[in-house]
């Protein structure tokens, strides 16, 4: 009966002719209108619902933002403090002017080649039947995802003109060529492209997420900047030992560690787009999209969660301490490890991919120690390496069922090698990470190589050595004496450095009842 559509003849004959046919025939006519205007009240609130969830993802994977800020400013020295946020401010800015004249219309404009898209270029044609606003807001939040991360391997040395030419370039051109590939439904490689194209050794690439797209675009993107600029001075001592440059506030990078974990139940389950979507007979309480968001938040949790403990006893074992910072960093490896399959693996997957990332990110740090390569925030180990394994990971445990219900329309596909699938997945995944590290390689490493050259990369050592917030920015991030507030009236918070010691002020109140 769900089935039928409501015609008015059928409804005549059912009310019968007692009051005349014409009175049947308008009746019917009546409940059919009424009907039609029900269904499509019903479909706009279902496409309510479904913007309304886009966006509120949307907001919570540009929080990141604010998570990437603190992150970074409490991984650099106090003396660059002010210039890692200002890069974070300016991959949102430069980032969103970028995306809104190229970088959309690059990833997703359609129809196109499988290359690179041809169309909404300063969202023009936009809204489409197939693309609204809150789609751009949204993909816009994963391309600056990605430039944050770039910003991250070169913190502490890079001049700003080369954040500023870097960012608009892998925001409006690099990344969006990327997207274009695995998520628009014209590229060559996309699990979702349109059922009239054929797909990557019959599967496509399902990098739900973005450990490839996002994390291993920003991961190796930042390996060549911090590879060609070299590492900060001071960072490995003249038998190439390494010398830590500790950052100044775990505070700070608990915080935004916390705010990116926050950010990330956007960034996974928000990939489904929308949620109003049944997988089974319509009224059943499990068998929708709806059931599939809540499963991948609970992936992305347990990923995440697995990685960080991961990396604490394994830390622990290493260097004899319990660390903070380090099981952050692990946490955010399990998380852009987890990204790629989130949505088609079992919880009890998840805590595997998780496990494996934390020993993938101890050992890309390992390696880089080894060759003298220095990233302030283990940015391309962490999303490089872990995005990296992360895609291998959703080409292993990707699930039947999940595969086909979060891409419709194709069924008997492959999936994940080890739960049957066959090793095709597994193939097209590989392909993938090949082409994104060929790619990015091609592009971003001759950009940082001319900004070497042109001398617009590296900062001097003298600037370096004095701190890029006072030789660039004006002035310190925090004031520690009197006479830097002296031309604010002496007013207003002071750290004050002493030599002589000042013994706490005990109230005599406090004394008597001592006694």
């Amino acid at each position: 009966m769900a089935d039928q559509t409501c015609s008015a003849s059928a409804l005549a004959a059912l009310l019968g002719t007692s009051a005349g046919p014409s009175n049947a025939t308008a009746a019917a006519q009546y409940i059919c209108s009424q009907l039609g205007t029900a269904a499509l009240k019903a479909a706009d609130i279902t496409t309510a619902v479904d913007t309304t969830f886009l966006l509120f993802s949307a907001y919570l994977v540009f929080a990141m933002q604010l998570g990437f800020a603190m992150l970074c400013a409490g991984s650099v020295r106090a003396k660059n403090t002010m210039n890692i946020m200002l890069t974070n401010v300016l991959d949102a800015a430069a980032g969103a002017l970028f995306y809104y004249l190229f970088g959309f219309g690059f990833a997703f404009g359609s129809p196109s080649n499988g290359f690179i898209g041809r169309h909404y270029f300063a969202l023009k044609s936009i809204p489409s039947p197939g693309f609204d606003y809150s789609y751009f807001l949204f993909q816009w939040a994963f391309a600056i995802a990605a430039a944050g991360i770039t910003s991250g391997s070169i913190a502490e040395r890079t001049q700003f003109v080369a954040y500023l030419v870097y960012s608009s370039f892998l925001t409006g051109f690099v990344y969006p060529i990327v997207s274009h590939w695995f998520w628009s439904a014209d590229g060559w490689a996309a699990a979702n492209r349109n059922l009239g194209d054929s797909l990557l050794f019959g599967s496509g690439v399902i990098d739900f997420a973005g450990s490839g797209v996002v994390h291993m675009v920003g991961g190796i993107a930042g390996f060549w900047g911090a590879l060609i600029e070299g590492p900060r001075t001071g960072r490995f001592d003249h038998n190439g030992r390494p010398v830590a440059l500790r950052g100044h506030s775990a505070t700070l990078v608990v915080l935004g560690s916390f705010m990116l974990w926050f950010g990330w139940y956007g960034f996974n389950p928000g990939s489904f787009v929308n949620i109003v979507k049944s997988y089974g007979p319509i009224g059943s309480p499990v068998n929708g999209q709806w059931s599939a968001v809540g499963r991948t938040a609970v992936t992305t949790t347990l990923a995440g969660c697995t990685s960080a403990l991961t990396t604490l006893f394994c830390k622990r074992l290493q260097t004899g301490h319990w660390n903070v910072l380090d099981v952050c960093n692990g946490l955010l490896g399990g998380f852009a490890a987890i990204t790629a399959g989130c949505a088609v693996v079992e919880p009890w997957a998840a805590i595997i991919c998780g496990f494996v990332a934390a020993l993938v990110l101890i050992g890309c740090n390992l390696l880089a120690a080894r060759f003298c390569y220095d990233d302030p925030l283990e940015a391309a180990q962490l999303h490089g390496g872990c995005g990296a394994w992360g895609v291998l990971f959703a080409a292993l445990f990707a699930k039947k069922e999940f595969v086909e219900e979060a891409y419709q329309g194709r069924p008997g596909r492959p999936y994940g090698l080890f739960m049957g699938g066959g090793g095709r997945l597994l193939a097209a995944h590989v392909v993938q990470i090949l082409v994104i590290a060929g790619w990015v390689s091609a592009t971003m490493g001759p950009l940082f190589y001319g900004l070497h050259k042109l001398g617009l990369l590296r900062i001097s050592v003298e600037d370096e050595m004095a701190g890029l917030d006072v030789t660039r920015h004006g002035g310190s991030a925090y004031s520690y004496y009197e006479e830097e507030l002296a031309g604010a009236g002496g007013r207003g918070f002071m750290m004050k450095a002493t030599s002589v010691r000042v013994d706490p002020q005990i109230p005599h109140s406090s004394l008597a009842l001592q006694v």
